[in-house]
Formats: structure tokens, C-alpha cells, sequence
């Protein structure tokens, strides 16, 4: 079963108005695992397509042409992956490697077939997915959390201590304009990316998981001057458009994932925002 749900963009004028039921409506994705089923978004901010491929008993493909007028899927596109779940396989065009959990993959633009498999199916492999429009065909490339060297930042004081693991970066791989990536928040630590930022010149979507049944996220997004806020719980992921601050806190340590397009792929290039600017 493969479902696909659009979400289309929105000024911050816009979500001055809106209700937190309304808000969650536009930004948030409350269920992006789905045993035996691909779930996908598709959403208008630089024309990003992000979610989850769980098989279960049966491999699971994604087929999408005529919604994006193509004859396949990555024709015009590329496609970042990590497994957040159970030990699986990635088949590529007939080529089948291993996926165990925080092993991701870069697959090229021209790529015709991409199959998902479990090992087990009841524990699943949990293929997390980002594709964005391509113009180039680059290599595809296998990436293990184990090769990645990962930049340690924050410190106990602040509760924001953390690794931030890229994989899809210039320092790993060659991408046209998708950067992903996997941040693990260290036991005590609760903030990720506070001092906050927004970069005008790309959007971002992350997925929260790795947590507690009891635990939560708290989202911060809108225009500094004027924040609101997501409540997320495990495995949920949110919108982030390029005029929105991106910054969360939890009740506990947590991990997530972060897929970034648009002008370029400079992981850099952010807009801090000082801490008195923030209302």
C-alpha cells in the first residue's frame, strides 16, 4: 500500500491566524511508519517528498509518474535514505545491499527501481526517505553512521549536547541540493539547535524518534519575532518552511532526522538569531 498526501505552502501571515488544530493540520505529520506500507508527503516548500517505507512480509516500492509527470520516479529527482528500524535491504536498479539501523543511502537521479525489504517482519526496517527535483545524475552511495566522523556540539550547561552525523553532505557524497542527516541528543540534553536560526534560502523537514511512549517534543517554529509551537510525539515529523525558525526541546533525550534543499549546499549558511529578537 503506498499513500501520498500534499501539503502546500503558507506565509507566516498566514499561521498568525491559525489554531493549534490548524497549525498541526499544515506542519505536522503525525504518522510517518506504517507497517507494510509506504507514507509519503509531498509538500510545496521546494518540492520535497518525505516519509517512511516499513515492509513487512512483502517488499515495497515506490511508484510515483503521473503525479509528478514523469515515467518514473527519480527520472527528475534524487532520494536520500537512513533505516531507522529493524536490519533490511535496499535493492537498486537489481543491485541488493544490507540496510541495518543508521545505515543510509544516496540514490542519483535516473535511478529506475528502488525495492525496500525486512529481514523480519516483526521487527521491521524503517526506511526514512527524502527526495527534491535533480538536474544532474550523481553516484549513488552506501553510508554507515560507522564511517561518519560527527561534529560534537552544545555542552551539559545549556542541555543541549549533541552529534550531528551528516550524510548526505559534500564532505561525504555528492548530492544537486539535498543535505540529510542524523542528530543523537546525549542523556541530560534536551534542546537541539538553540540559539536558533532560519536559512532563507533553504527549507527543511525533520523526524523525531527514539523516544519514550510518555515522552514529547516541543517544536518551535514561525518567524522569530512572533514563535508558535508543535507538540510531537515518537516517530512524528514537521514542515519547516524557509522563514521559520526550526528548534526543539524535549522531556527527554531524543534523536532526529534533518533534510534540508533549495538554493545550495551550504551547511553553513544559517541566519542566527540573538536571543533578545525572540518573542
Amino acid at each position: 500500500m503506498q499513500n501520498m498526501e500534499t501539503r502546500y505552502t503558507h506565509s507566516p501571515e498566514d499561521i498568525r491566524h491559525y489554531s493549534t488544530e490548524q497549525l498541526r493540520k499544515e506542519f505536522l505529520v503525525e504518522k510517518v511508519f506504517v507497517p507494510g506500507a509506504i507514507s509519503l508527503t509531498y509538500t510545496h516548500n521546494d518540492r520535497m517528498i518525505f516519509g517512511g517505507v516499513t515492509p513487512t512480509d512483502k517488499a515495497l516500492e515506490i511508484v510515483l509518474d503521473k503525479e509528478l509527470g514523469v515515467d518514473y520516479f527519480l527520472e527528475r529527482r534524487e532520494m536520500g535514505v537512513i533505516n531507522i528500524g529493524g536490519p533490511g535491504h535496499i535493492e537498486i536498479d537489481g543491485a541488493k545491499e544490507a540496510m541495518k539501523k543508521q545505515d543510509g543511502y544516496y540514490i542519483g537521479k535516473e535511478t529506475r527501481q528502488v525495492v525496500f525489504t525486512s529481514e523480519d517482519a516483526a521487527n521491521p526496517a524503517k526506511f526514512y526517505i527524502s527526495s527534491v527535483p535533480a538536474h544532474h545524475k550523481h553516484p549513488n552511495v552506501k553510508i554507515s553512521i560507522d564511517t561518519i566522523t560527527p561534529m560534537e556540539t552544545g555542552e551539559p550547561l545549556t542541555l543541549n549536547k549533541r552529534k550531528i552525523y551528516q550524510y548526505i553532505h559534500p564532505n561525504v557524497c555528492e548530492s544537486c541540493q539535498l543535505q540529510m542527516g542524523y542528530t543523537i541528543l546525549e542523556p541530560g540534553s534536551s534542546w537541539n539547535t538553540m540559539p536558533t536560526h532560519t536559512h532563507e534560502r533553504r527549507m527543511e523537514a525533520y523526524v523525531y524518534f527514539d523516544m519514550q511512549k510518555d515522552t514529547r517534543i516541543f517544536h518551535m517554529m514561525g518567524k522569530p519575532d512572533e514563535t508558535k509551537h508543535l507538540v510531537m510525539g515518537n516517530e512524528q515529523a514537521a514542515i519547516s518552511p524557509s522563514w521559520s525558525i526550526h528548534s526543539g526541546v524535549g522531556t527527554s533525550n531524543y534523536s532526529f532526522i534533518w533534510a534540508m534543499c533549495g538554493e545550495n549546499i551550504t551547511y553553513t549558511d544559517m541566519d542566527m538569531v540573538p536571543m533578545d529578537q525572540l518573542k
